[in-house]
């Protein structure tokens, strides 16, 4: 029951091994555009450290989005491409789900209580915008995933009322200073996402039955593409 994961969904390149439910290893960089050249390389380490192929594995799980586009496309085409290689199901976990767990994972290992709080997984969508959705502490998801721009007043709807409201992922360090005097609104700067915040989800998805149809199946983009305009004499970011 070894799952194979990879996120790609932000600017950090991850990868992990599970086996049956329980994270094995994981490796990931944390680089600008560093998808490209770097995810099969860490694919291929990770599978030699733990000395088994791609036909040990039960099955792939991706970070299906939303997030950097590039990245997305990236992580999905790659892990396609394996399942089709090796013949195994295809798993896919929201990028947002897959955060919130990896939060709850450190708030049980360092103490912080969640009891009375929403959690607000945030992937950087430029600017004041932001990918996001939010869980209770049992991270059953309170509001859908959406792309909404984020100001100081974002927060004041009755939905939040006695709720304090836990930013974290990498959109939700701009607002640090924002929310800096609020508090109801905390920001954990610095928490990102990984490959190894997956691993239950993928491993839940895999005991169900829960596969992806590998030639179909594609990111979810959330938004449209729309590309920078470069300055003179550089490349376009594709996001």
């Amino acid at each position: 029951m070894k799952i194979l994961h990879i996120e790609t969904a932000t600017q950090v390149c991850s990868v992990a091994l599970s086996d049956h439910g329980q994270l094995v290893s994981v490796k990931e960089i944390n680089e600008v555009n560093a998808h490209a050249s770097h995810l099969t390389l860490l694919i291929q380490d990770l599978l030699k450290d733990a000395n088994i192929s791609l036909r040990h594995l039960a099955a792939i799980a991706v970070s299906k989005g939303p997030g950097s586009y590039t990245g997305l496309r990236i992580g999905v085409a790659t892990a396609k491409g394996l399942c089709y290689g090796a013949d195994i199901p295809l798993l896919s976990v929201d990028s947002l789900s897959l955060l919130a767990c990896g939060f709850v994972e450190y708030a049980n290992k360092t103490g912080l209580k969640l009891s009375n709080a929403w959690l607000l997984p945030m992937i950087d969508a430029r600017r004041m915008e932001v990918y996001s959705a939010s869980y209770d502490s049992q991270l059953n998801q309170m509001e859908p995933i959406s792309a909404r721009i984020i100001d100081r007043n974002s927060f004041e709807g009755l939905l939040y009322k006695g709720k304090k409201l836990i930013l974290f992922g990498d959109g939700a360090d701009k607002f640090a200073p924002l929310f800096e005097n609020d508090a109801l609104v905390e920001v954990f700067e610095h928490f990102r996402c990984s490959a190894q915040y997956g691993v239950h989800l993928a491993y839940q998805k895999l005991l169900k039955g829960e596969t992806e149809d590998t030639a179909y199946f594609d990111p979810f983009y959330l938004k449209d593409f729309v590309p920078t305009s470069p300055k003179k004499g550089t490349a376009i970011n594709a996001g």
